[in-house]
């Protein structure tokens, strides 16, 4: 696969009839290479689906979660209430049998509550949350699974590694709701990909001495996650982890189904394509080597830096700081046309789908629909 600043923007852009109907900024979902990246995640897990838990806050739309179904994937990683409930319906309404869901955020309060309100909404999906803290379990829903939060060192939610004591208190206390150990790695980014697998395997290397310390206090580990997409090709080659008698092990990457220029970056071994592109407009040329266009920080996600994008096929274009609604581009040679359509790939995919509120879809060169980012977004109200 070539890299994204080296492909054809005409195998990603609208046939000329919708492209004249279609306002600018949008959101457009590439289904066929949506399709093709989950191929090729479930290739490099051997083509189990059951090693992937997939995190569905980067896609957030139903019609996407689809094509994971159609691969086989039942089980998914979440993040909000919002999130839990498009998920449990997506799946009832596909007849899923066994579907399971991971709320993998630290929920507390009326969340907990609603949390509860959704499991017994979706019957037929398994809802299990995270937990760093044994006085925390009573506030959990009896309907709800746990999984104990360990914090590998990216300090922002978990029982310290080191905290072995704590980590068996909780298995015990939660007893026969314990369904395995969350570990996410997303701190690990070090740009030497060997030094970066050398610290990644160490974590695991930490993480299995403490699940045999869990299973000698007399507790199960049915599965241990780890692993979002800067992590996920030094788990999948790390044999310890599939080789575990009692336990399944599953990666968690959700940014790998839509792909963006970040990952790009950081996993060039993925081979993996852009599936969810931002169509922007040339509006303005404000100096002789700036086109400024209309996707600004309300359409592209700005908060991973600069450049907050690629332009499809331009790799000598550069994307300036964006303002709320304009985006200006330095450009190498002679401005665009004001009006002249591009594509963006956004740096960082996950926030810039939650943006949007509705998402035009394409399968190869056809536009198939618009639909909402059903998933988007946050509840603000207690059923």
């Amino acid at each position: 696969m070539p890299r994204i600043s080296e492909l054809d923007p005409s195998g990603w852009m609208p046939p000329e009839g919708d492209l004249e109907r279609l306002l600018s900024p949008c959101l457009i979902v590439h289904l066929d290479r949506a399709r093709e990246n989950i191929r090729r995640v479930l290739a490099l897990l051997g083509g189990d689906a059951e090693r992937w838990r997939p995190h569905v806050k980067t896609t957030k739309i139903p019609e996407v979660w689809r094509e994971l179904l159609a691969a086989g994937v039942r089980q998914f990683k979440c993040a909000t209430t919002r999130e839990a409930d498009v998920l449990g319906a997506t799946l009832t309404s596909e007849g899923v049998e066994g579907g399971d869901v991971l709320v993998a955020y630290p929920h507390v309060g009326p969340a907990l509550t609603q949390l509860g309100q959704i499991a017994a909404r979706h019957e037929g999906t398994r809802y299990s949350v995270l937990c760093e803290d044994p006085a925390l379990l009573d506030c959990i829903p009896e309907s709800l699974g746990v999984f104990i939060d360990l914090n590998p060192g990216m300090n922002r939610t978990g029982v310290p590694m080191s905290d072995t004591a704590r980590v068996i208190e909780l298995a015990a206390a939660a007893g026969e709701r314990l369904r395995g150990l969350h570990f996410y790695d997303g701190h690990q980014h070090e740009p030497d990909l060997e030094q970066r697998a050398r610290a990644i395997h160490a974590g695991y290397d930490e993480l299995l001495q403490l699940r045999e310390l869990v299973l000698a206090s007399g507790a199960a580990v049915p599965e241990l996650i780890t692993s979002g997409t800067p992590a996920l090709l030094h788990a999948a080659s790390y044999a310890p982890l599939s080789e575990l008698d009692g336990t399944l092990h599953r990666v968690s990457p959700g940014t790998v189904v839509f792909h963006d220029q970040r990952s790009e970056e950081e996993n060039p071994g993925l081979d993996l394509s852009p599936a969810a592109t931002v169509l922007t407009r040339v509006v303005s040329h404000p100096t002789s080597d700036l086109a400024t266009c209309d996707a600004g920080s309300k359409a592209v996600a700005a908060e991973a830096g600069d450049p907050v994008a690629v332009i499809l096929g331009h790799p000598d274009w550069e994307a300036t700081q964006p303002n709320e609604e304009h985006l200006p581009i330095r450009v190498a040679g002679e401005l665009p046309p004001r009006g002249t359509a591009l594509l963006l790939v956004p740096r960082h995919v996950c926030p810039t789908v939650n943006l949007a509120e509705r998402a035009v879809l394409m399968d190869g060169a056809a536009l198939v629909g618009v639909v909402d980012v059903a998933a988007r977004a946050h509840e603000v109200l207690l059923d």
